[in-house]
């Protein structure tokens, strides 16, 4: 153990270096909110996969954090929404009013195809629509479920880094 103690002081590094940014400067809005952004997760009526995908981008090995990206457990702490599944009818107005929380600059994201166009659920009975029908989506990441590394660039991509 000892040994690998020394291997790691030596290299002087324990992370892999960046990746070259995929998405170049932050956009319009996301430029204001200053190389961090602060995500409130909302889940609308997923399956969870979208969440396992979150909590790989989140983990050790994707590491979204370094990027600036932070997950809060407030809307009221937090500058974007993190939206993954389609919306369903008991989560329409908590969507919202979760929404309407966010201070000014807000942004949202849909992550995953049903929070982009219902995916699977499409014509369901118990969905309302995608997330762009309750409220405004600023940024879309595609895939069912959409791999970490799409997830941090999309995060790369709000926060500048």
């Amino acid at each position: 153990m000892l040994s690998l103690w020394r291997r790691i002081r030596a290299a002087g590094r324990v992370a892999e270096p960046a990746p070259p940014h995929p998405a170049g400067p932050a956009p319009g809005r996301a430029a204001e909110l200053g190389g961090s952004v602060q995500l409130r997760h909302v889940d609308a009526g997923s399956c969870n996969g979208c969440e396992v995908e979150i909590a790989s981008a989140f983990g050790p090995v994707y590491d979204a954090e370094r990027y600036g990206a932070r997950l809060v457990a407030s809307p009221r702490h937090a500058d974007a929404l993190l939206v993954t599944g389609p919306v369903t009818r008991n989560m329409q107005v908590a969507l919202r009013r979760t929404y309407e929380a966010l201070p000014q600059p807000r942004l949202v994201v849909a992550l995953g195809d049903c929070a982009r166009n219902c995916g699977v659920f499409a014509g369901g009975y118990g969905v309302v629509g995608a997330v762009a029908d309750v409220v405004p989506v600023d940024v879309q990441v595609p895939g069912c479920p959409p791999p970490p590394e799409a997830i941090v660039a999309a995060l790369r991509g709000l926060t500048g880094r």
